[in-house]
């Protein structure tokens, strides 16, 4: 992170907010982006100023291109208009990822967690947060399980992002939960082909903290993507991040 100017962005994410001016702010480069991406994670959605989204931008872009870009030209399908791919999500470079959400679909909160809703919205920038916000302050109501919403990438090398809502597994799993996953890809593809992208990438939607097993969480995936490209053309990548996911999806591939 060198050369970078995250301490200006620290500095006005302090200011901004009252009670937690006693804040003491790193001296080494990861600390401070753990201040940084913990500001911006409890951040509320509201305006910034355009000083500030140009340091972001810049903070942003540089952090990206040092964890390195993939672009899915250089990937290998594993089947016709299909792709399996290992890795962080929010440095593949398409036409649009898709993340996992809650029903509020602003993020999530919670200060440097690890899910993937949150890294998204740590790496996009805080603008993703605002225009989710306005979303569905229109929209008047949560987002249902199973339905999606697009937006702007802004700082992250795709296009879009496609939020969506997926099951949650609190227990025994049931038919419901199938359906509102299989309803989760099925939205996701929709808007992509009514956006007209030409390719969609894909995390493994619902599993991890939201509970759904992991094998059968890949086969809906699978099936339904399948299904879905007998009658519309667009590539679809399938995203893991774990070794376990990997084996499975690319057992199902193959």
């Amino acid at each position: 992170m060198k050369d970078n100017n995250i301490l200006d962005l620290i500095k006005y994410l302090l200011e901004e907010r009252e009670g937690i001016d006693n804040i003491t702010i790193p001296h080494h480069e990861q600390g401070q982006f753990l201040l940084y991406r913990s500001l911006v994670n409890i951040r509320p959605p509201m305006p910034i100023s355009e000083e500030y989204l140009q340091i972001e931008d810049t903070v942003l872009s540089n952090l990206t291109k040092q964890k390195g870009i993939t672009d899915i030209s250089d990937l290998d399908p594993i089947q016709p208009h299909l792709y399996l791919w290992k890795g962080d999500i929010t440095t593949l470079k398409c036409d649009a990822i898709v993340n996992a959400a809650n029903s509020g679909m602003t993020g999530c909160y919670q200060p440097c967690h690890n899910c993937i809703d949150n890294c998204i919205h740590t790496f996009a920038g805080i603008r993703l947060r605002y225009q989710c916000s306005e979303i569905m302050s229109k929209q008047g109501h949560p987002e249902p399980t199973g339905s999606a919403k697009i937006t702007s990438a802004y700082n992250l090398p795709c296009r879009y992002v496609i939020h969506t809502v997926g099951a949650i597994v609190d227990g025994e799993l049931l038919p419901e939960h199938c359906e509102q996953l299989r309803n989760c890809y099925i939205s996701c593809l929709k808007l992509a082909v009514q956006n007209q992208l030409k390719h969609i990438a894909f995390c493994c939607i619902s599993t991890g903290v939201f509970g759904f097993p992991q094998e059968k969480a890949a086969e809906i995936a699978v099936d339904t993507v399948k299904q879905f490209q007998q009658e519309n053309e667009i590539e679809v990548i399938f995203n893991v991040y774990t070794e376990t996911d990997f084996q499975i999806y690319r057992r199902l591939l193959q």
